[in-house]
């Protein structure tokens, strides 16, 4: 299982062109029928958000997703069923858990990779357990050959960088903004410098989120970066929408998707 993760992770970054990164809130309206819209849309690798009560990481879209999610009665065994589900539909997407450590962490780290290993989850992404402290969850992680995909932020400077890396796998997301989800918008000029000097430092690829809401953004991002992450513009048309979100998330996902495939690379 692991070998196999890992390879439709780091396959999705190697087409030669950039990767679109689409997430949604497991538990949040028909979570099926919105993941499957998202693949049909165009994106290369999944972004589930594990909902938890304190997101902190979060803005307002993000937040009131979990909210609804808790609210219909979401639980960690339903995500790891939503994602065994997916993996059967669709064999070749990677798919990526992201949330916070509580719920990774409370029956044990061993438990919560065997069963994301269980599900066919490729990677995850835990906000709030620093680097520093990688015992929490890396081992039983790389253990079950799940990728530990860390965070580097604007102010993660040329010191603390190699630890962020150490353990590290699947690709390294560039927040570019030192903030909350789905609110501000860095400058292009800043991400250009901020993946160079990242890309300088390690072989796995960089994606860029938060912030990222339109067609526009994503292929600005993505002449410079190896993907682009999508989630609160996304999670937004869920909460508008509710069962008819589909159609929705396919038309922006395609947007999207197109945006950052197109976009044009430095030679």
């Amino acid at each position: 299982m692991g070998t196999r993760a890992m390879t439709r992770l780091s396959s999705s970054f190697a087409k030669g062109r950039p990767t679109f990164v689409a997430f949604i809130t497991a538990g949040d309206g028909d979570t099926a029928a919105n993941l499957d819209a998202l693949v049909e849309g165009g994106a290369d690798v999944i972004e589930l958000g594990m909902p938890f009560t304190d997101p902190m990481a979060d803005g307002p879209a993000i937040q009131a997703a979990n909210l609804r999610s808790l609210g219909a009665g979401t639980t960690t065994a339903d995500v790891f069923a939503i994602a065994a589900a997916f993996r059967q539909r669709h064999p070749q997407v990677p798919l990526v858990l992201m949330g916070y450590a509580n719920p990774m962490v409370r029956r044990g780290p061993e438990w919560f990779a065997a069963e994301c290993a269980r599900a066919g989850v490729d990677g995850v992404i835990c906000v709030d357990i620093p680097p520093e402290e990688d015992d929490a969850l890396g081992p039983a992680l790389r253990a079950e050959g799940i990728a530990p995909i860390r965070l580097a932020t604007p102010t993660t400077d040329a010191r603390r960088l190699p630890k962020v890396l150490e353990g590290s796998s699947g690709f390294l997301y560039y927040v570019s903004v030192a903030g909350i989800t789905g609110l501000q918008q860095a400058a292009t000029a800043s991400i250009a410098e901020a993946v160079a000097r990242l890309k300088a430092a390690t072989d796995l690829p960089v994606a860029v989120g938060f912030g990222v809401r339109t067609p526009e953004q994503a292929a600005a991002i993505a002449a410079h970066a190896d993907g682009v992450v999508v989630g609160s513009a996304l999670v937004e048309l869920v909460g508008k929408h509710g069962s008819h979100a589909p159609a929705h998330l396919r038309e922006l996902t395609a947007a999207l998707a197109q945006a950052v495939h197109g976009a044009h690379q430095p030679a």
